[in-house]
């Protein structure tokens, strides 16, 4: 009999464990979606306190749940913990994070805290234009989450190299970490000129086309984090992040603005490799349609 139990104790399953290791993955999607929350608070009490302290934290609170938004799906596949409900959760938490947060940033520094002297009709109208837009952007991130959830293999326009990964249009952590690092460039100071609030505009509406867009981005999925690396690489990553946080108000921005025009210059590369293929085949065609005409004497 003490055998028998000794038998069934050793073929029994460890359900304890695995619900456990589905913790680890959600507990970063709860971070993200912590830093999202803290970042609407924050910018609800830049109205009526103290604006570039609030906003700035509210910037900075977006730009630190990027890194808990790329690691909870990383440590899912890399534990085998993935599931559909991680899967929805992590989708709601970015509508949060990275919808919402970033789109009340935007408006609340880029067109809420506009002089009163202005041309009363011409700080409507921006102020009009902002809420738009803004919603726009929050439109177009849930539209991109969607498309994502909803598309198994989804496949650029423009393909890439066959040994990467892309995403198709911007993902919305990047559009989001866009914002709030131009934010955080100016530590938060709201803007009170008209022409800031134009090209913030177009800011704004830029990201919210290129998340909606079938553009390729590069997802850097093929970077493999469960495989040994070199010391050295550990030593220059280290050193990127002394960087990043010592000067994390240009470097954050440089970094966005630069991932932004690299999904741009690659359509546009693709564009004009695609048009100089067509004129390159073109004399070609017109070639074998004279030979043609010519009869079979002449196209031999």
């Amino acid at each position: 009999m003490n055998h028998f139990d000794f038998g069934q104790m050793k073929s029994k399953p460890h359900p304890r464990l695995r619900r456990g290791m589905y913790l680890l993955p959600s507990l970063f999607t709860a971070g993200s979606l912590a830093a999202g929350y803290f970042s609407i608070t924050q910018t609800i009490d830049a109205i009526s306190g103290d604006a570039r302290t609030h906003l700035d934290w509210a910037a900075i609170a977006i730009l630190f749940a990027i890194p808990f938004d790329a690691l909870d799906g990383r440590i899912a596949r890399m534990t085998n913990t993935t599931s559909e409900f991680g899967r929805e959760l992590d989708s709601l938490a970015d509508v949060v994070t990275f919808g919402v947060a970033p789109s009340l940033l935007a408006f609340i520094w880029g067109f809420h805290f506009l002089p009163g002297m202005m041309h009363p009709e011409l700080r409507m109208h921006l102020l009009q234009a902002g809420i738009f837009t803004c919603f726009l952007f929050l439109l177009g991130g849930a539209s991109r989450l969607a498309r994502f959830n909803s598309s198994h293999d989804a496949q650029p326009r423009n393909p890439g190299r066959p040994d990467r990964k892309y995403f198709v249009g911007m993902p919305i952590p990047a559009a989001a970490g866009l914002l709030a690092a131009s934010v955080h460039l100016v530590y938060g100071i709201p803007d009170q000129y008209w022409y800031i609030a134009l090209a913030w505009l177009l800011l704004v509406g830029l990201t919210a086309f290129l998340m909606v867009s079938t553009w390729r981005f590069w997802s850097g999925k093929e970077i493999n984090l469960s495989r040994s690396q070199p010391f050295q690489l550990i030593v220059l990553l280290a050193l990127i992040a002394y960087i990043v946080f010592r000067y994390s108000n240009v470097t954050m921005f440089l970094a966005a603005l630069a991932y932004m025009f690299s999904g741009i210059w690659a359509r546009a590369a693709y564009s004009w490799q695609r048009r100089r293929r067509k004129r390159s085949a073109q004399p070609a065609a017109s070639v074998s349609a004279d030979r043609e005409s010519l009869g079979p004497r002449f196209s031999e």
